[in-house]
């Protein structure tokens, strides 16, 4: 009777344990796995492992892949485009939002305008790396590309594989026609980075890469993978007193803090919180930065201030550029005291008669590294929180149950 009355208090307990366990927080997908299982896809699951789309669809939440046969693959194939323009080709094949079998033929108004990988790249001018999708009669619906003039070129054929709200796997009839996705791409090694920079708004920046001859360690990793953050030429400029009083090895490392030697899709940035090395990174003198993500925001906090992504200038697989609001001040080139303090709110007036009370100044004494200590705590103190309650209820539970 008493082990009776002890396992049935236990019951609740064990049950709030397998629900918190039970839970995911996110669905998981692998592009490959899903298409591995119908061979006539089989080229369209080869060349999205070729050209790194398969891990970018896998790091990505919410998004729709467009599938096509072999047969639709062979006319691509035939075209004799590169490697590289192959994945603008097919990055125009992965939707960045949800469309299910029963979404494609509910469309509000019929049709929808949506953004694509390729748009994503940053490569894509104008409406070139959208995709018009239209429900039509007879139960039909068009897919054509933003610079096809309108023309609905490839048809839905079937749904392969859904998770609702996380990923779509479809079947179209014909590969989407797109001129500008189909131009020529160069090699990554033939990439030249300074004058990407300069026509993207960071033409003071990529002169600083010039003059210090900091160019030459961005291009020797473009093969290998590369992350940059530029910053535009009014940042540059305010920025240049400082800059000026640093010997010339430190403006060199300031300019290769800018860069990582490993590529980061926005996707992977929104995705991965965490310390991250930079091509200055040299043994002792770690040069590095933390990478912070709420919701779509992404922010490179190092210990002096921090800067947010604020656009994306090339996002192709293995280089990324991205435009950011600040110069990146790594902590062993400068102080706390560098950083100007925000000018203060102006006081409002006090009512006659009333004496103004002056709020302590705030200590400022502590730097960044004080602050994020101070933020795990609290979330750990938030988390523990939630665990108490549980933990309260699984008792109280338990004890109901012995009575």
């Amino acid at each position: 009777m008493a082990l009776t009355r002890v396992v049935s208090g236990a019951l609740p307990v064990l049950f709030l344990l397998c629900i918190l366990h039970s839970t995911p927080s996110a669905q998981a997908h692998n592009i490959t796995q899903i298409l591995d299982k119908y061979p006539d896809l089989s080229t369209f699951n080869q060349y999205l492992t070729l050209t790194h789309l398969a891990a970018e669809i896998n790091r990505r939440q919410t998004i729709t892949v467009c599938a096509v046969d072999n047969a639709a693959m062979s006319s691509l194939l035939s075209k004799g485009l590169s490697l590289y323009t192959i994945r603008n080709v097919l990055s125009l094949h992965v939707l960045v939002d949800y469309y299910g079998a029963k979404k494609l033929h509910q469309l509000s108004n019929g049709t929808t305008l949506t953004a694509t990988l390729f748009q994503a790249t940053g490569s894509a001018p104008g409406n070139s790396g959208y995709v018009n999708i239209t429900d039509l009669s007879g139960g039909k619906v068009g897919f054509g590309t933003g610079d096809n003039s309108g023309s609905l070129n490839s048809f839905y054929v079937k749904s392969i594989d859904e998770m609702p709200y996380n990923i779509s796997v479809v079947q179209i009839s014909q590969i989407l026609n797109s001129a500008e996705a189909e131009a020529p791409t160069p090699e990554p090694s033939q990439l030249n980075l300074t004058a990407l920079l300069a026509a993207k708004g960071c033409k003071a920046f990529s002169a600083l890469l010039t003059s210090t001859g900091a160019i030459k360690t961005f291009q020797d990793n473009i093969d290998g993978g590369l992350t940059v953050f530029c910053v535009s030429d009014a940042v540059i400029n305010a920025f240049m007193p400082k800059y000026k009083n640093l010997t010339d090895g430190d403006k060199l490392s300031l300019l290769l803090y800018h860069g990582l030697p490993v590529y980061n899709s926005m996707g992977m940035f929104k995705s991965n919180n965490g310390a991250a090395n930079t091509l200055a990174t040299n043994g002792a003198n770690k040069y590095d930065f933390t990478v912070q993500n709420v919701g779509e925001e992404v922010t490179l906090e190092t210990k002096i201030n921090t800067a947010k992504i604020t656009g994306t200038l090339l996002d192709q697989d293995p280089v990324a550029v991205y435009k950011i609001d600040k110069v990146l001040m790594p902590r062993e080139l400068f102080k706390v005291a560098d950083v100007p303090a925000p000018a203060p709110a102006p006081e409002a007036e006090s009512p006659k008669g009333v004496k103004a009370s002056l709020a302590p100044e705030p200590d400022t004494s502590d730097n960044t590294a004080a602050d994020q200590t101070a933020k795990k705590k609290n979330g750990a103190v938030r988390i523990n929180g939630g665990g108490l309650i549980i933990l309260g209820m699984s008792l109280w539970f338990g004890a109901m149950a012995l009575m």
